[in-house]
């Protein structure tokens, strides 16, 4: 397998560090390749310099080093150093989809500190990732050993959420999903549960409309295609462990009606999975922790975790005989699939 592809990410945060500590437990296990600038990693950590990914071995660290201009001071984001950041995204983008690498894996940024230093003009990575890769709409997936998430609708207020959902976004984040489920995840048939917005489901058109408007008919017109969906389910009853064995992934409203089972279930071995893009991409479900960066405490779970799901994911798409230069058909023609 071509090496997993790592952006550094914001130096002052933890993510050199969980990134080292990823190499080093999985080094045997999976060939992979860090982006950035060398004097960034923890002291003491073996590096090999490399000009070709397919030169990485497990014995060093394989870095392609960028120069950022000056040394990272943990906790204190430099913007000087946000040009580097973006660049070493789009570095690890352009390995995929040339072959080069088999997936992206991305260490937590700093927003604020691109918009400083280089005049970062996207809500964030996912946003990013989508511009390198022109599509129209990706999709956020949360995924541990116990459960698969999807929210509709992410980062906006609560009170904005009703307003947002649409029977575009609905179905174009259930299809979306669905591909990648069988593309990526190897699931022939993919089992889909749909949370409703309102309690109880809205409890037929008691405790509001939008199941009743919107979800339900949403979901009857995928049936009809051929998808295997359930609900609209209220979200109460939906994540329990009975619940979790009939379905393969939680299609959900809004951020923490997704966020707050995944996280319960399994804090530090969650996984951010974008879906929709023409390559794989995953991340740690953590931020850049500056308050811890540079003591040498940060947990790599979930960075191993992205890693191991990286690799997974790629094994499965080239094992089925994928072709990254397809996906865009197959993810955006989720329709004419199901």
């Amino acid at each position: 397998m071509k090496p997993i592809a790592i952006s550094c990410g914001e130096p002052a945060g933890i993510g050199p560090e969980v990134a080292a500590k990823a190499w080093a437990a999985l080094r045997h296990d999976l060939p992979m390749v860090w982006i950035g600038d060398p004097t960034h990693l923890p002291a003491g950590t073996p590096v090999q310099i490399v000009t070709d990914p397919g030169g990485v071995t497990p014995d060093k660290m394989a870095v392609l080093a960028r120069d950022f201009g000056s040394g990272a001071v943990a906790g204190q984001p430099d913007p000087r150093h946000a040009q580097g950041v973006i660049d070493a995204i789009a570095t690890g983008v352009d390995l995929v989809r040339t072959g080069q690498a088999s997936a992206i894996c991305t260490a937590p940024i700093h927003k604020a500190a691109l918009i400083d230093g280089a005049g970062f003009t996207y809500p964030g990575h996912t946003e990013y990732l989508a511009a390198l890769a022109g599509v129209e709409r990706v999709v956020m997936m949360l995924a541990c050993e116990g459960l698969r998430v999807v929210p509709a609708t992410i980062h906006i207020p609560l009170a904005q959420v009703p307003e947002a959902l649409s029977a575009r976004l609905l179905t174009d984040t259930i299809l979306i999903t669905h591909a990648a489920l069988r593309r990526q995840f190897g699931i022939p048939a993919p089992r889909i549960a749909v949370a409703g917005l309102n309690p109880h489901a809205g409890e037929d058109g008691k405790m509001g409309g939008e199941e009743l408007e919107m979800i339900t008919p949403v979901l009857d017109a995928l049936r009809a295609e051929g998808l295997d969906i359930s609900g609209p389910h209220s979200a109460d009853t939906l994540f329990h462990t009975a619940a979790r064995a009939r379905y393969d992934v939680a299609i959900c409203m809004y951020h923490d009606q997704a966020l707050i089972p995944i996280k319960t279930i399994d804090f530090a071995g969650g996984v951010n999975v974008t879906l929709g893009l023409p390559f794989i991409r995953t991340s740690p479900d953590h931020g850049t922790a500056f308050d811890i960066a540079g003591k040498g405490v940060a947990d790599p779970t979930s960075m191993i975790a992205a890693l191991r799901q990286a690799g997974d994911m790629a094994k499965r798409f080239y094992a089925s005989g994928g072709d990254y230069r397809e996906l865009p058909k197959a993810i955006h023609g989720a329709r004419k699939m199901a």
